[in-house]
């Protein structure tokens, strides 16, 4: 398979803080890759410099072989990399339909044609009857799906997911690991943070982990939940992996 998408050295100061130290990473097409780490590892920032919400201080980020640092946010998200946020940031007032528009708008400025797609991205993902819901009376995870919803109506090629599963109980985790097992399958390639290891060890094939900003490990599930130094720094010596359910096993 080919490169998706090379991180080369990426790293990045905020003051005295060093947020991100020297990171590397490849993704393949059509792979999910999770990115896991303590609270402050640098996760969240990397999504950042990745996705031009954040200049890197040093290092490289090719997509598809093209070096996207220094572009803005929404030129990345038209070359194809979409993104969702931890605290979901949906226009509230507005319905699900036209909040997914507005990610359909990027490629066409046709309302017909990006009423459609929108459809396509919220059935897609849901939520098909809940297209003229206000967005803030959606629950957490109709949310979440929202904001997916969105992202993929933007037609990406590479898709990074923070989070998307904090805060829910275990049977919307199950529905959400479905969801981005789903989007795999659509030709995808992902990247996703994510706390929750059963969820991850069910979606990823390859795992990356920081830690103080640093990678620490990285390799297949099975190889990093073995890890000595992701035990100590992030899964603790009690870890024991318990599979996703509802048909969601790796």
């Amino acid at each position: 398979m080919a490169e998706a998408l090379v991180i080369k050295g990426l790293s990045k100061r905020f003051g005295g803080l060093r947020a991100v130290q020297d990171v590397s990473f490849s993704v393949q097409e059509n792979e999910t890759v999770a990115l896991i780490g303590p609270n402050g590892a640098g996760k969240t920032t990397s999504f950042h410099l990745i996705t031009g919400f954040h200049r890197p201080d040093a290092g490289s980020v090719l997509a598809f072989g093209k070096e996207i640092v220094g572009l803005r946010p929404h030129d990345i998200c038209a070359f194809g990399l979409a993104r969702t946020f931890q605290v979901a940031k949906p226009f509230g007032a507005m319905t699900v339909l036209a909040n997914v528009m507005t990610g359909a708008f990027l490629r066409d400025r046709h309302v017909a044609a990006a009423r459609e797609k929108a459809l396509e991205a919220i059935e897609f993902v849901g939520l098909g009857a809940r297209e003229q819901t206000a967005a803030k009376d959606l629950t957490t995870i109709d949310q979440r799906r929202l904001e997916m919803a969105r992202a993929l109506a933007t037609e990406p090629r590479i898709l990074l997911l923070d989070e998307v599963m904090a805060g829910l109980n275990p049977a919307e985790i199950d529905q959400a690991v479905a969801l981005v097992r789903k989007l795999s399958q659509r030709g995808l390639t992902i990247v996703i943070v994510e706390h929750v290891m059963r969820a991850i060890m069910a979606v990823a094939r390859h795992i990356v982990v920081l830690d103080h900003g640093q990678k620490i490990a990285e390799g297949a599930p099975k190889e990093i939940v073995e890890n000595p130094e992701v035990i100590r720094a992030y899964l603790g010596s009690g870890y024991v992996h318990a599979p996703a359910t509802g048909g969601a096993h790796a």
